[in-house]
């Protein structure tokens, strides 16, 4: 048992000590991002949000997306039907808006999830004259450089798309509200310097021309995912898909554990069918974390059993948490800077992202196992069947 032991927390140090550097690097990569120019690249924008129901913030999020400082832009908020509760707030947004607001009243989806049949019909009211589409969501409140800061780097034509994420900020608490805060954060660095970047459907923009000649509308049909599609279509066209931190996009978010648990399932259970290769590697990846923290407990406390000394055994077990917690005060510090305008609230939350960043991994595996037999997810009331990447399935209404 000894001899496994230091094996598994040997490796598991040595991992972590990596991971730790990539952190290093996300936040330097972010640093230098915040002091790139945005450049001179002011194209017309098509900006689309699609909507459904009355979630906690919504007028405010929606209000938000009026607000940039850009001057050339359209806002095309999509609904499935005319009934839809959020169509009150929408019509006040547009009445107070310095910016057109076009109301796109989608139908009923039938063979792809409600969101990707709401931004396809928005896709199909938007002229000619808009060089770019950028995506946002209803569920986030971007600061007023988010699009410029979002459309800057398509000066490069050779580019695919520009993406961010989205950081979840607890609205009035609770630890079920910090751990999903702190499993978030955790997805938020997958992106970052490289080439492994993925679109995200609530931050990214992305030329007309290049959303057509990647034949992205295709990859939409029969998705339930749109981002991962979307990623898709620009992987299998050899564009890149280059991460913009400087346009991280608060999301004010409370849960309790079922609710947790519903998100986070339906996050691993997309990632499944859209990027078996990412679901593998971070099963593997946390399976192994996991195992290494319960079997060094289990070791220790036999080895104290027998009388002998666990103390060092105890010390270089900790390490493995630690490294975890110290990658989650990175991905505080990162926040801080590149929220200014939420610095405080961030601040009063960094203790979920270092605290709790030595738990999440345990939360991650029961997703991603979970995700191995179950492709159900329930999506904004409606609950949907993942049978492949180009077909979905409407379970329920």
């Amino acid at each position: 048992m000894l001899t496994t032991f230091y094996i598994l927390v040997g490796l598991e140090v040595v991992l972590g000590i990596y991971s730790l550097w990539d952190g290093w690097k996300w936040l330097r990569y972010a640093q230098r991002r915040l002091l790139t120019p945005y450049g001179l690249y002011r194209p017309r924008v098509a900006l689309i949000c699609p909507c459904h129901g009355l979630e906690p913030g919504l007028e405010q999020n929606l209000l938000a997306l009026t607000k940039f400082d850009y001057s050339d832009y359209d806002i095309f908020l999509a609904i499935a039907n005319g009934a839809d509760l959020a169509r009150d707030v929408i019509e006040r947004v547009a009445k107070a808006s310095a910016h057109p607001v076009h109301v796109v009243i989608a139908g009923e989806a039938k063979e792809c999830s409600e969101k990707v049949n709401n931004l396809s019909a928005a896709m199909e009211e938007i002229g000619e004259d808009f060089e770019v589409i950028a995506f946002a969501d209803s569920d986030a409140r971007p600061g007023r450089h988010w699009l410029a800061r979002l459309v800057a780097p398509l000066a490069e034509a050779r580019l695919g798309a520009a993406t961010t994420f989205r950081w979840l900020l607890p609205e009035h608490g609770g630890f079920w509200s910090a751990l999903a805060s702190a499993w978030n954060a955790s997805a938020a660095t997958m992106l970052g310097e490289h080439p492994r970047n993925f679109c995200r459907g609530g931050g990214t923009a992305i030329r007309r021309k290049t959303f057509d000649d990647a034949k992205v509308p295709g990859v939409w049909k029969g998705a339930a995912s749109d981002d991962y599609a979307m990623t898709r279509a620009l992987q299998e066209a050899g564009r890149e898909i280059r991460f913009v931190p400087e346009a991280l996009a608060p999301s004010f978010y409370d849960a309790n554990a079922s609710g947790l648990i519903e998100f986070t399932n339906r996050q691993m259970r997309i990632t499944r069918v859209y990027s078996p290769r990412m679901w593998m590697m971070a099963t593997i990846s946390h399976g192994l974390y996991c195992g290494t923290v319960l079997f060094a407990a289990i070791a220790i406390v036999n080895e104290a059993f027998t009388g002998v000394s666990a103390f060092s055994m105890l010390l270089m077990a900790m390490l493995v948490p630690l490294l975890a917690a110290l990658k989650g005060a990175l991905r505080a510090v990162a926040a801080t800077e590149l929220l200014p305008e939420w610095r405080t609230k961030v601040q009063e939350w960094s203790w979920a992202w270092i605290g709790l960043a030595p738990v999440v991994p345990f939360l991650y595996l029961w997703n991603l196992l979970g995700a191995a037999f179950i492709r159900q997810v329930r999506w904004r009331g409606i609950r949907y069947e993942l049978v492949s990447p180009n077909q979905t399935r409407i379970m329920l209404h």
